[in-house]
């Protein structure tokens, strides 16, 4: 069962993020203040709904929610100042374009880097508490949009399916073609070290 809120403040956010271990594209961050009232039945961790169930979730989670927004950091962000610092740096420019501004964050995870607003980390927090699983399902699913869309620059690394992630199929395909502007080069793309030129 979700508990609706964490705090005693009345504009509480949850945030989240998608895709800290994948290979290609962007890290995306997702904020969400939920009405007080709000209840859904099938709201989770987006990592425990069906695509369906997400893609049904989305708007009704941007028509109900008092604000929400959603940040992509690419991967040239990524490379310089880490993914750690990535995530944290998507998740805080979206609190602060919600508006009205929150009262407190809710922060999936066990780090963050403090604003001027108090908040809380909380480990798996998006299957304990609302508005951060309709943080990760914003941040899933406009991210996975996002993979769709590239995937028709750059099909033969099948991001469609993968979604950037480590399959073997996508380390094959980096493999045959070489990285793309995409790519984050300060992962290890493929097992063995290579070095490649562009």
């Amino acid at each position: 069962m979700l508990l609706l809120k964490h705090s005693v403040f009345v504009l509480e956010t949850g945030t989240d993020e998608a895709g800290r271990g994948c290979l290609a594209g962007p890290v995306t961050a997702a904020a969400v203040i939920l009405p007080e009232d709000f209840q859904n039945e099938t709201l989770n961790d987006s990592k425990q709904l069906t695509e369906k169930q997400r893609e049904q979730l989305r708007p009704i989670i941007e028509q109900q929610a008092l604000c929400f927004a959603v940040t992509h950091l690419e991967p040239a962000v990524i490379d310089q100042i880490n993914i750690l610092n990535a995530s944290i740096k998507a998740m805080q420019e979206c609190i602060l374009k919600l508006k009205p501004e929150p009262q407190y964050i809710i922060v999936d995870g066990n780090r963050f880097k403090p604003l001027h607003i108090p908040h809380s980390c909380i480990v798996k927090g998006d299957s304990k508490y609302m508005s951060i699983a309709a943080a990760s399902v914003l941040a899933k699913t406009y991210r996975d949009e996002y993979m769709n869309r590239i995937h028709e620059e750059f099909p033969m690394y099948n991001w469609k399916q993968n979604k950037g992630y480590p399959t073997p199929e996508h380390r094959q395909a980096i493999k045959e073609y070489g990285p793309t502007p995409y790519h984050r080069m300060s992962f290890r793309l493929l097992p063995e070290q290579l070095t490649f030129e562009f």
